[in-house]
């Protein structure tokens, strides 16, 4: 296992530094700081992953491994919003746009295979205490609940940690969106297929990883 982690590791490390390069590099040219934000984004998206890999040192559920599941939770949503960054896309002169394009589509890929692999980490961690229908339902959910996250996120502009600055007015928007679904239907057909684009991409490493009978975590 740890002949694997270490080469998946590997690989996260280098397509993420390969992301900071093309920015810290349009920066130096451009002396611009559109692309900035990937910094602090990408350091965000790497909670989930480096709290799902601490899960794996971990051989029953006690205290620890409640509260290391509860951080994953509250900071998995960071990993898929690197996504929306490709809002951010336009031309910006004297860059080409083909070089953005290369920054916002690899800040993509990090932000959804950070959250897919640690997804992947917590699935086999919990394999070990439940059964094969629960781990499925708390992966489907988790999938669900991140797409709500990047929704608030980007949408409502709540970050991670207002869930303990803030909890009130998260608290007060959600069940305003529950109590009015169709006024906020926005809401929940991001929330929906987002969290099933999510489910498509999880379930399809999962087929890849089970047909190379490779461990990927």
């Amino acid at each position: 296992m740890k002949q694997s982690l270490s080469g998946i590791s590997k690989m996260l490390i280098l397509s993420i530094l390969f992301t900071l390069v093309l920015v810290v590099a349009r920066i130096v040219y451009t002396s611009n700081f559109s692309y900035i934000f990937y910094g602090w984004n990408l350091l965000l998206a790497t909670v989930p992953l480096l709290c799902s890999s601490r899960l794996q040192k971990h051989t029953s559920i006690g205290f620890t491994t409640i509260l290391l599941l509860a951080l994953w939770l509250l900071f998995l949503p960071n990993a898929p919003y690197v996504i929306t960054d490709i809002f951010h896309y336009k031309l910006r002169e004297p860059i080409p746009m083909w070089y953005d394009l290369l920054i916002v589509t690899t800040g993509a890929w990090n932000g959804l295979l950070l959250g897919i692999v640690s997804l992947m980490q917590v699935d086999k961690f919990l394999q070990n205490f439940w059964g094969k229908v629960w781990v499925q339902g708390f992966v489907f959910s988790s999938l669900m609940l991140c797409g709500y996250g990047v929704y608030i996120g980007r949408y409502s502009r709540y970050n991670s940690w207002d869930i303990v600055t803030k909890p009130q007015y998260i608290l007060l928007d959600s069940l305003h969106q529950i109590r009015h679904p169709f006024q906020n239907y926005h809401v929940w057909a991001f929330t929906g297929l987002f969290g099933i684009m999510l489910t498509i991409v999880y379930l399809t490493l999962q087929q890849l990883k089970a047909s190379n009978n490779s461990k990927l975590v």
